[in-house]
């Protein structure tokens, strides 16, 4: 028992999805890097995505995001080769409304069939009776785009009543989008754009948070100025630490419903991030990286 609870706190803390008796670690994996060049075919390193997988949950992560869209098919092979069965507790979230075109590139696929296709061909790959978790992906990669998505969420909600999904999330959608949301389905999680410098969600991540419902950052380092770089690269260097694991902290601080899913596929950078959730940001450094976002706002 003590040495469960030393790994938790090293992970973040643990925190349980709305509703559910599913409760993962704050720190988590997200497996898009697994595949190849722009998430497109094969890994260069096969034995290297394995093993980053075992490597993982070795250190005790149960929280794994994934998608059959990445390679497309490869990141879901890689884990059913790395991990099944799956050791008890370990929570797999993945994502449907897009397919990759031959060129790489990513198409929307929200249709009533192509969503039905794309949860059996999770079932299929990832080697599962059911889906712990499914996230309806829309918007676009820079955010949300205002409209209805109750069409595709209630062919998702009937997916679940099948006993193919246990529980539903949001990809790249707004507050108005979750809350038309609601009146469909049960969500758990809401995975969006967000990062120290792009702090657009903030006013959500606290409406989330008294809902209790976990909000997941992706691009947690993207689109940072030299300016914006600077400050972070600074505050890194003071506390002995690399950019990746001072700007995940921030995010663990930021709020308690946050959890977080950094992708390598490098041992090595593995467990640099899983060491960002026992860093402690001292109050003047998260003063400094707060101001990251208003220099960009006023840029």
């Amino acid at each position: 028992m003590t040495t469960q609870t030393d790994t938790t706190s090293k992970l973040g803390g643990p925190f349980t999805l709305p509703g559910t008796s599913m409760t993962v670690h704050r720190m988590g994996y997200g497996a898009m890097q697994l595949a190849g060049p722009h998430v497109f075919g094969p890994p260069r390193d096969m034995d290297a995505a394995l093993a980053v997988l075992r490597e993982a949950i070795a250190a005790d992560v149960n929280h794994i995001d994934t998608s059959d869209f990445y390679g497309p098919h490869v990141t879901n092979k890689i884990i059913k080769n790395a991990i099944h069965p799956y050791p008890d507790g370990l929570v797999i979230v993945t994502k449907l409304g897009a397919r990759r075109g031959e060129d790489a590139s990513w198409i929307p696929a929200l249709s009533r069939q192509e969503l039905i296709d794309g949860t059996h061909d999770n079932l299929r790959n990832l080697g599962l009776d059911k889906l712990d978790v499914v996230n309806l992906r829309v918007g676009g990669i820079n955010g949300p785009t205002e409209g209805s998505i109750a069409e595709p969420l209630t062919v998702l909600a009937e997916l679940q009543q099948q006993g193919l999904i246990e529980h539903l999330g949001l990809s790249n959608v707004s507050p108005a989008q979750l809350a038309e949301a609601q009146k469909i389905a049960k969500i758990v999680c809401v995975q969006n754009l967000y990062n120290v410098a792009h702090r657009t969600d903030d006013a959500f991540i606290d409406d989330l948070a008294r809902q209790g419902i976990a909000y997941v950052p992706f691009f947690p380092l993207g689109g940072f100025t030299p300016l914006q770089s600077t400050k972070l690269n600074d505050a890194a260097a003071s506390l002995n630490s690399t950019p990746m694991q001072v700007a995940q902290a921030w995010l663990l601080h930021r709020s308690p419903n946050i959890l977080l899913i950094p992708g390598t596929s490098s041992i090595e950078h593995l467990r640099e991030n899983l060491k960002a959730a026992t860093l402690q940001l001292p109050a003047e450094t998260i003063e400094t990286l707060n101001s990251i976002a208003a220099a960009s706002t006023q840029s």
